[in-house]
């Protein structure tokens, strides 16, 4: 016989998801405090007194008394159950009735196709994933479909993953490890911290507004991020001392005008060439830094950065930001690089990436390519109409909403 509760305490619902394999970050019971301009409840679903089914849901107030319910990567269950699905929904459906809820949104933590990089082009759909659509049509869900492009769905539909178990850098392509090697070699350092970081981060974060055209958070965010997940978050960040650098390079300089001097008419012209070019590098490189410290007033620069989130054996890493001024220290490749390693070194089974366009052809799949990635491919929405009169004209104002917020 199956029953459901409200207001699940925070600790069942989440061993529940952490148990579950549709593990994320989302429907932890503290992301609700991150979204606190909406409502929360948790709903628990048994089956003769076992929890086989749980909800943490957003619940967005409209005009008019109405609302709007959200269930981000959930609800978690057995989406094969047919006998499961038709009841949660229902339950769903009735408990939105009592919050005035024009329709029930949900994208479950269910993937489509999921391959790495080479192979994703020739995955085919799963099949539990498909069973599960028509399950949850059955039960009077409306799913969107495969949707084409990123800004369409609240949550992405494509994300790159990466996982412990196949994690090498000696997988990654030739340029990718290149990279790598040139930021170490020009005196980038990485570090982990927390809110100490986050002054830094925020400006890293303006920065990447500024260069990419959008509107990202603010200083006051980032610390509730940090402060909801207190033990479970941390900020990589990649800074380079531009003092020390600049007496490396210096030393280098000295060395190769040194060189210079001792040429003769014998000298071969490829190694007089060489030797200029070097020059020529070593001191374009100490007019750019020597500019960079007066103007900053620092011995030590933010490069780059970002903020990963922790739930059960996951990490997620939720925003990242860097001075594309200096782009050519490849500081962002080495963040996320060591981002993920610690992830794992923190004994977490995968570290979401994020989001990438939904055609795999962006400049989010281009960069997180880099890294070999597993490419995922989500379900996507399913609407649940509670208020069938209005449910129509209010669905059709949201995606216009959506539509036009999108373009801003």
């Amino acid at each position: 016989m199956y029953s459901y509760k409200t207001g699940l305490p925070t600790k069942e619902h989440d061993d529940f998801v952490k148990a579950s394999n549709q593990t994320n970050l989302l429907q932890s019971s503290s992301w609700a405090h991150i979204k606190d301009n909406w409502g929360n409840e948790r709903i628990g679903f048994y089956k003769d007194d076992v929890l086989v089914a749980s909800a943490s849901i957003l619940i967005k107030p409209l005009p008019l008394g109405f609302t709007m319910l959200y269930i981000p990567r959930g609800p978690i269950m057995d989406y094969t159950d047919k006998e499961l699905v038709a009841f949660v929904l229902s339950s769903l459906k009735a408990y939105g009735k009592t919050k005035k809820a024009l329709f029930i949104k949900c994208d479950p933590m269910l993937l489509l196709r999921q391959a790495k990089l080479s192979e994703f082009d020739s995955a085919k759909d799963k099949e539990e994933t498909l069973e599960a659509i028509k399950n949850l049509e059955a039960a009077g869900a409306s799913w969107t479909g495969r949707t084409q492009d990123l800004a369409e769905t609240i949550q992405p539909r494509f994300q790159a993953n990466l996982y412990a178990e196949s994690y090498d850098v000696s997988n990654f392509a030739k340029k990718t490890r290149q990279s790598l090697r040139t930021a170490r070699n020009k005196g980038v350092e990485v570090q982990f911290g927390g809110s100490e970081l986050l002054p830094d981060f925020a400006e890293l974060m303006k920065k990447t507004e500024v260069r990419k055209g959008i509107h990202l958070r603010g200083l006051d965010y980032y610390q509730k991020l940090l402060a909801t997940y207190p033990e479970d978050s941390y900020v990589t960040m990649a800074t380079l001392n531009i003092t020390k650098r600049l007496e490396t390079l210096q030393e280098q300089l000295d060395k190769a005008l040194s060189e210079k001097e001792n040429f003769t008419e014998k000298t071969r012209q490829n190694k007089v060439n060489n030797n200029q070019q070097t020059i020529e590098r070593l001191e374009k490189e100490i007019a750019f830094l020597t500019e960079k410290k007066e103007t900053s007033k620092r011995d030590i620069v933010p490069l780059a950065a970002t903020i990963s989130l922790e739930f059960g054996d996951t990490s997620e890493n939720i925003y990242a930001g860097m001075d594309d001024d200096y782009k050519t220290y490849q500081p962002a490749i080495l963040t996320w690089f060591e981002t993920s390693s610690h992830a794992f070194e923190r004994q977490k089974t995968w570290q979401n990436m994020g989001g990438i366009e939904n055609g795999l052809d962006g400049g989010l799949y281009q960069f997180k390519s880099k890294f070999e990635p597993t490419i995922e491919e989500f379900v996507g929405e399913f609407n649940l109409p509670v208020n069938k009169p209005l449910y129509a004209l209010s669905n059709l104002a949201y995606t216009m909403r959506k539509k036009i917020r999108s373009k801003h």
